[in-house]
This record gives structure tokens, C-alpha cells and sequence, in this order.
């Protein structure tokens, strides 16, 4: 069976395109860290935790190596939501050459969607992207902060990233088996 995807690419070119969103109550428990020590075993944890439901198979074939390596790159950061301790998600940042970051992955676990935590991560998120030169003095100041999204990620992945003040630059469709 053949079923139609849609990709779309989005960006940002100025910090000031941030539209945060609002934070959940502090009752809620939630925080954000960043992972400094790289962990195959947690990234992988992380992708197919998130990923498992919205068909993220790309990552699923790679070796305990191919983590550590992927890890080791300097500009992959890792930052994770937690909801009173317990991992909720994740947004993981690729700096690219002159000054732009992707945002690589990003999303919750099936269990934390729904809880406003989303937003906030991806603020949060966006925002390290912009000011990743600030902890990597080698990188220059991120110009552009970009990610892609399809019609098989969450339902409401596409708004979050328009809310938080993405916008579309391309829009690609193809077929998959």
C-alpha cells in the first residue's frame, strides 16, 4: 500500500521570530535539562520512547558506535523534558555550518502529550538554538534555527512549530510503501 507524505520545511532567521509559549504551572513539576554526557543508551531511550507511535525509523538500525559518534559531534545537544522527575520528551539540536542549528528531533512521549508541555519544550529549544554560540565559543552566532515535520509526526506538530513563530520555506510530497 502506498501512502502520500507530506514534508514541510520551516525556519526561523532572527531570534526575535520566537513566539514563546506559555510555561506550565510550577505544580506541574516540569523542568528542562540538558543531557552533557552523552548516553547511547539514553538517546536511543529518547528517540524510540518519542518515536515509536509517529512511524521515526531512520535511527532504529544504528549501532551503540554510530550513537557515541552522532553524540561526539560537536553542536549535538541534548535537552529533555521531565515532569516530576520522569522523562516527558525531548528536542535534539545539530549546529550546521555557518551559524545555522536544526532542530533535528523533537517531540514527547505518548504519555506527556496533551499537557502543554510541548511548547514550552520547543521554546526552550529554539531558544538554546539561538544562543548555542554562547556555550560553544568556536560556533559563530546562529543565524537560522530550521527543522521539518510530516503528516506522519503528532497531529499537532505542524501548529506548535507555526505557533512558535516557524514559517514554511519549502513543502515537499512523495510516496512511501
Amino acid at each position: 500500500m502506498t501512502t502520500t507524505v507530506t514534508t514541510w520545511h520551516l525556519e526561523q532567521t532572527a531570534p526575535s521570530d520566537l513566539s514563546p509559549a506559555q510555561e506550565p504551572p510550577a505544580a506541574a513539576g516540569v523542568r528542562i535539562a540538558r543531557a552533557e554526557v552523552p548516553s547511547p543508551e539514553f538517546s536511543h531511550f529518547l528517540y524510540t520512547a518519542v518515536g515509536s507511535d509517529v512511524a521515526w525509523t531512520d535511527r532504529l538500525v544504528w549501532s551503540r558506535e554510530a550513537w557515541e559518534e552522532y553524540l561526539h559531534r560537536p553542536g549535538v545537544e541534548t535537552w529533555v523534558a521531565y515532569e516530576r522527575g520522569t522523562p516527558a520528551g525531548y528536542i535534539e539540536l545539530e549546529g550546521q555550518d555557518e551559524g545555522v542549528v536544526e532542530i533535528a528531533y523533537f517531540g514527547l512521549l505518548p504519555a506527556f502529550r496533551g499537557r502543554r508541555i510541548g511548547g514550552h519544550l520547543l521554546t526552550w529549544g529554539t531558544s538554546r538554538a539561538w544562543d548555542m554560540a554562547d556555550r560553544r565559543p568556536d560556533r559563530v552566532p546562529t543565524k537560522r534555527v530550521w527543522v521539518h515535520t510530516c503528516s506522519k509526526d503528532g497531529p499537532y506538530a505542524l501548529d506548535n512549530y507555526r505557533r512558535r513563530g516557524f514559517r514554511v520555506f519549502d513543502v515537499k510530497t512523495s510516496d512511501e510503501e
